[in-house]
């Protein structure tokens, strides 16, 4: 097996960075698929099948009569929106390439079709790119589980942690939205005859707040707040919106009943919880086996010592380990900055990481075959 080419991963990643591709655009991600439908014919001498769910496209390549064992995934929507190219261009100087979504995550989808272009034999093998990551996958979440589905390994193209680390780990992401409803009032003239929702969403913000676990990693953040409608009325309605982030299924869930049982402290205020569990956590054990021949095979192929982190951000990474598939997370780019202004890949690590990802998949294949 060859090494990957550094100048056609450079080609074919300028060519998706280019094509812009921000996930609430169902028309510029459809472009995005078609670029990338493009690639993967090229090279892999296959067409994609094209999914369109709630509009946004999606691609799948499966290979092989039998069911998936190997799942390469990977998303081509970004944060970026339309003309952000205006303002950070493409571009490739001192070792470092630029650009929007470069990083999280479109160099990560080149490599995983580079990858796959490599192997031998690609029987079992299925690549799955989906639309809408960024918005939390609601349209694709069912059909990640659906292609994940007894398979023995998700392989994750999502960028490195920090240094290249792999992503052996991330929290599980609940989110709600806490609504009060209190009783309107004149503020000047009878406020006694109010029921104060903004004051009773302080109550429960702190309340909430409070349910967080910093030892064990586990984050309750209130964030976008709301109350009131004139500065001379009594609050009739208030609202919070809440992020939690947690280690293990255990937190996550004992979060989740915690909140729900949150009580009004004045009196005649109502509290609704709505909204619950996002994402599972991708826990450690799901991806231990995968990262201990992820370490043997770098070493083998003289690609060095790999590290791994665990992260607080989620991905889709997340659905498959919590069907207890296999999965190891975080082997796309090495770079950094997503989602900001210095989002950076480094060219270097390219064809390294996609030697890796090849022989990760190929070893994967193998052993299934031998069994």
């Amino acid at each position: 097996m060859t090494g990957p080419d550094v100048r056609a991963l450079l080609a074919d990643i300028k060519t998706l960075v280019c094509c812009e591709s921000p996930s609430s655009d169902h028309a510029a991600v459809a472009r995005s698929a078609e670029v990338l439908a493009g690639m993967g014919r090229a090279l892999l001498g296959a067409e994609p099948e094209r999914i369109v769910l709630d509009g946004c496209t999606h691609l799948r390549w499966r290979f092989g009569d039998g069911p998936p064992r190997v799942l390469l995934l990977g998303h081509h929507d970004t944060v970026w929106p339309l003309g952000s190219l205006a303002s950070h261009p493409f571009s490739v100087a001192d070792g470092v390439l630029r650009g929007p979504g470069c990083f999280d995550m479109k160099a990560g989808v080149v490599m995983a079709l580079h990858a796959a272009a490599a192997l031998p034999d690609r029987a079992g093998l299925s690549i799955l790119v989906t639309g809408d990551e960024e918005l939390g996958s609601p349209s694709s979440r069912g059909l990640i589980e659906e292609e994940a589905r007894g398979c023995d390994a998700a392989f994750v193209l999502e960028a490195s942690a920090d240094g290249g680390a792999l992503k052996t780990g991330r929290k599980g992401v609940s989110h709600y939205r806490i609504a009060v409803t209190g009783r309107a009032a004149h503020a000047g003239l009878e406020p006694e005859r109010g029921v104060n929702a903004g004051i009773e969403v302080a109550h429960q913000v702190l309340a909430m707040a409070a349910l967080a676990d910093p030892a064990r990693g586990t984050s309750v953040v209130p964030t976008v707040i709301s109350a009131g409608t004139t500065v001379n009325t009594v609050p009739a309605a208030a609202g919070v919106e809440v992020d939690v982030r947690a280690p293990d299924g255990a937190e996550q869930l004992r979060v989740d009943r915690e909140l729900r049982e949150l009580r009004p402290v004045l009196e005649n205020a109502q509290v609704r919880v709505h909204g619950g569990i996002n994402r599972p956590p991708l826990e450690t054990s799901s991806s231990a086996g995968l990262f201990r021949l992820a370490r043997e095979l770098s070493a083998g192929l003289g690609l060095g010592e790999l590290s791994a982190a665990s992260v607080g951000g989620a991905s889709d990474g997340n659905y498959t380990a919590g069907m207890g598939v296999p999965t190891l997370d975080g082997l796309g780019a090495v770079g950094g900055g997503a989602h900001a202004d210095h989002e950076h890949v480094l060219v270097a690590e390219l064809p390294r990481r996609t030697e890796l990802l090849t022989a990760l998949v190929e070893n994967v294949l193998a052993k299934r075959e031998a069994k």
